[in-house]
């Protein structure tokens, strides 16, 4: 069974903690997404070494590897949006279907640990990318296709909440 798109649009992670995961855009520092990025790194190394890390726990749900191969192309978009908007404030985005690079890229068919690997390495460069933005270039602004507004600050909690999200996600459910 194909799964059910996420059309939900998810900015309001910005103004209050997610009620699912417990995250708090909010109260989390800009310095602190370097950080807390590479730490989900190491855990979803974790995650994609258990057996039973390409097994959905129902039809409607992505499988820890996909989930996995979805934070790690994550990183990289983010990487490229923090990018433009370094270079132009006020850059644009293109949309990123998220669903349709799934299946594209065949995330369910991917070998976990290669996927744990390019997780781990584009959580880094990410986090750098973020460490490397200097403090008078917070503010600089991004407009997503939707017509979404992010500061550089707010753009990286936004992403960092979506980046631990997906470790909630996959938790072990007791």
């Amino acid at each position: 069974m194909a799964i059910t798109p996420d059309t939900k649009n998810w900015t309001w992670v910005l103004e209050r903690p997610c009620p699912e995961c417990g995250f708090d855009a909010a109260a989390t520092d800009f310095r602190d997404v370097p950080v807390l990025l590479r730490r989900s790194g190491e855990d979803w190394r974790g995650v994609l070494a258990a057996p039973a890390a390409d097994q959905r726990p129902d039809d409607g749900t992505w499988s820890p590897l996909e989930y996995g191969a979805h934070v790690r192309d994550l990183c990289r978009v983010y990487r490229m949006r923090l990018n433009l908007m370094l270079e132009d404030d006020g850059a644009g985005f293109a949309d990123w279907d998220q669903d349709a690079t799934a299946v594209a890229e065949r995330y369910a068919e991917q070998d976990p640990a290669v996927v744990a690997d390019e997780l781990t390495a584009e959580a880094e460069q990410t986090a750098a990318a973020f460490a490397a933005v200097e403090p008078v270039q917070l503010g600089q602004r991004g407009l997503r296709s939707d017509g979404s507004g992010f500061t550089v600050d707010s753009l990286a909690r936004y992403f960092l909440h979506d980046a631990l999200h997906h470790l909630w996600d996959v938790r072990p459910r007791s």
